[in-house]
Parts: C-alpha cells; structure tokens; sequence
C-alpha cells in the first residue's frame, strides 16, 4: 500500500507543481458534489483550523439559523485534476464536514460511512468494495439522442463510446484511479468502466471523481454522460453492481474451503443481512423516483430478493470460486443505480452485512432457476420477496426501519424521508405524455 499523503506532502506538491487553486469536496445528502477552492496562500490554514462556510444552503445540512460549518481537508485525497493540469492548474481534496465545536457532522454522508467503517473495524474487519457503473452517453443534456446503436461488447463502428472511455481511464489513471476494464454494454449508447476494488471509503471518494470524470470528458467532445437510472423505454437501464468483501488482516473473512460454496459462516451471514435490510435501504441504493422504473422484471435489474452463484437474476450473486483467488472471494448486490449517494448506500450495505454476522442469521437455500420465469405462486412458495415498487414503497420501507435510522443517524433519515416524500409528491401531481395519449381522446 502507498505511503499516506500529509499535509506536508500536499503543500510541496502544490509548490512544487505551482497550482493556482485547490478545490475543497464534499457531498450533500443526496449525493451531488459541492466545491469551493481555495488559494494556495490559505492552505495551511484550511489544514489547522478547517475553512468555515455557509451550510443552510446545502441539501440535509442545516437550517439558516445554525448555518455555521467547517469543511476539513483530508490531505490523503489530494490530486491535480487532469482537465485543469499544468502550471496555475487545479488539485481537489475531500473533506470531513465539522460543526464549529470541532464535532463531525451527523448530516455529512462521509462521516456517516465512516462511523460505520469504525463499527466494522472494532469487529476486526475492513469492507473492499469494486463497483460496477453504468451510463449513457448522449448528444446532450435535452434529449436521449444515442451516440449508437451497438450492443454488449460491441466493437468499431457500433460502439462510439470506445474514445470517450479511454480518454475517461486515462483521467482516472492520473487521478490515481485504478481501472479493471470498460466496455460497451447492452442498450444503444450505454457504457460501463470498472474500477478496482479498494477499501470502502477510497471507493466512495472515487465513485463520486469517477461520475464527475466521465461527465468532464464527455463535455470536452460537446456531449453529454448521463448516470440517470432509466432514462430510456424499452431498454435496460444502468445499475451499479457493488462487489464487496471482508478481510481481517490480510484474509479474507468470507473465504471457507472446507465448504460447498466456498463461504464461510461469515460470508453467509453477511449476505443474509444484506437480503434482510435490502427492503429497507433500498430509499438510498435506489433513491430517485426514476431508481424504480429501472427495477422491472425483463431487463436485467434484479426485483427479486434472494442469492445465487450463477443466477444473474437473484438479488445477490456470488461469484463462482476460482482456485488460487481466495482473496478475490466476494459478494456482489446487483440492485443498486449509480445515481444514488455512494458514501450512503456503502454504509447501508455494511451496517446490513455485520447486522446479519453479529445475530448469526442463517443464510436462505440458493436460487437456481430465473426468478423471473417464476409465477407468483412459485415464488410466494420459494420465499423470495421482492423490492419496493416505487419510490412511495421504498419510503414506507425506510421510514419504519429502526436498523437504518440507527445505521445512518436521525439527521440523514429525518431529512431523507423529507426529501423523498416531497419528490414522490411532486411527481403524482405531474400529467405524462401516456395520460395524454391514451385517456385524452377517450375520456
């Protein structure tokens, strides 16, 4: 593992390399990334004391009368943004949002992640986590005109991604980002790049430089990359499957050769509390209204809450053991959409996993059939519930869970169910074009 960087490593860089400006990032609750920069001059001031800033108006912060916030860089996610490199060019770093007391802040996702992250290591683990996103690019941000018409891994002159994505891992390598490979996938226009598992809050941190990155080089070719969930009809939407693993120390904890599946009483467990919550924190993997028009039977998207090894339509898939690769043994949930928070939904799935480890629940018998092929009857028999439906469902799901307002504290949950109930709101009252079409010429 690479030394840590210190805020003496960053201060010579910055010298070293003249940066003009270093940007400060955070997430607000729903998961956009805000920014502010400073100058070089107030850098080792920002490291001692934090910089203060104005946090009423930044969604599930604060109200304006107790608006005071201090963002702390965390010197370790220091790095030159590719698109503003060169001398007077542009460095980021994360931070860690306090209260003016010096206290974190229950409303900063990353802390959430993070005191979930310190739970699991006073268990003696440490989550790696290697998530899979999906996206469309488009001729812009009004329409979804495709770029092409190719297919899952489709070459030349059906994939017009293909330059866009090498120019996108080679901005992510000069962020410091691992790639596992790219490629174009099932629907018209839609493209995948994978990135390489690392500990779970590296990932987040990268997840939300990885969705910045793809969009910044799309809009340098005057096109547009879009992490909407399903922004198209009749095609497969974009998910983000999350592979995840425990290790204690350098073994991994899910890892057993003594066993049939190769898993261990831990790794059983983990994946039976993640089907246990999947229900419950589906509000933050699947967070926007759009989130369930995604997660239909016929296009891929798992609906159905139950495991398998080879099944793609089960919820949870383990991928099969491979002689010599223990440490690559995981779990991978395949219900999550790139568009939700990461650092949110990271801690969600945590929290479920040692939920199921610390009450030792038994792992349900695998799914081999295509759930999908199943009649209701058949799957009421089997036990295999489903996911909320909608956002309303996702709501109601989330809002009676005690285990996700203690895995993600009153203030997320509070202004969650908030947010959530007024966006569901608001898309009831909207009149859509399948109204016009097919009540206005009969009704």
């Amino acid at each position: 593992m690479a030394d840590k960087l210190t805020k003496e490593d960053v201060l010579r860089i910055v010298e070293d390399k003249q940066i003009k400006f270093v940007r400060f990032w955070f997430t607000d609750v729903l998961g956009t990334l805000k920014s502010f920069a400073v100058t070089p001059t107030e850098l080792e001031g920002a490291f001692e004391e934090g910089m203060g800033f104005d946090g009423s108006s930044i969604e599930g912060f604060v109200r304006i009368e107790e608006s005071d916030m201090v963002a702390w860089p965390d010197p370790n996610t220091f790095s030159v943004l590719p698109w503003r490199a060169g001398a007077g060019g542009t460095a980021r770093m994360f931070c860690e949002i306090r209260t003016p007391d010096g206290n974190p802040f229950p409303g900063d996702p990353r802390n959430v992640l993070k005191k979930v992250v310190a739970k699991a290591e006073a268990l003696g683990y440490t989550m790696n986590v290697g998530p899979e996103l999906e996206f469309f690019y488009f001729k812009d941000s009004l329409g979804t005109e495709v770029l092409d018409h190719g297919g899952y891994f489709d070459l030349t002159t059906l994939d017009a991604g293909s330059d866009l994505r090498r120019d996108t891992i080679n901005a992510l390598h000069a962020l410091g980002i691992q790639v596992e490979y790219s490629h174009h996938e099932v629907a018209p226009s839609q493209h995948e790049i994978d990135l390489r598992y690392k500990d779970v809050l590296t990932m987040a941190d990268q997840v939300m430089t990885y969705r910045l990155t793809v969009k910044e080089i799309a809009q340098q070719k005057g096109l547009y990359a879009s992490f909407m969930p399903k922004p198209i009809f009749g095609v497969n939407g974009s998910g983000m499957h999350v592979h995840q693993s425990l290790f204690k120390g350098n073994r991994n904890a899910f890892f057993d050769a003594a066993d049939q599946y190769n898993l261990s009483t831990v790794g059983k467990s983990y994946i039976a509390g993640l089907l246990a919550h999947v229900k419950e924190i589906a509000l933050v993997t699947n967070q926007w209204v759009n989130s369930y028009k995604r997660l239909v039977p016929g296009y891929e998207a798992p609906v159905y809450i139950c495991w398998s090894r080879r099944n793609r339509s089960a919820m949870v898939r383990v991928p099969l053991y491979k002689p010599g690769k223990e440490n690559a043994t995981r779990v991978e949930l395949r219900n999550p959409d790139p568009a939700c928070n990461p650092y949110l939904a990271f801690a969600a799935m945590l929290a479920a996993g040692l939920d199921g480890i610390e009450k030792g629940m038994e792992l349900a018998p695998e799914q081999g059939d295509n759930i999908f092929e199943m009649t209701e009857a058949e799957r009421v028999a089997a036990g295999i519930d489903s996911l909320p439906g909608d956002l309303s469902q996702a709501i109601q799901e989330f809002e009676k869970s005690s285990f996700v307002r203690e895995a993600l504290g009153d203030h997320v949950c509070d202004y969650l169910i908030r947010n959530k109930v007024a966006e569901w709101d608001q898309y009831k009252m909207l009149i859509t074009p399948y109204e016009i079409e097919h009540y206005l010429p009969i009704l």
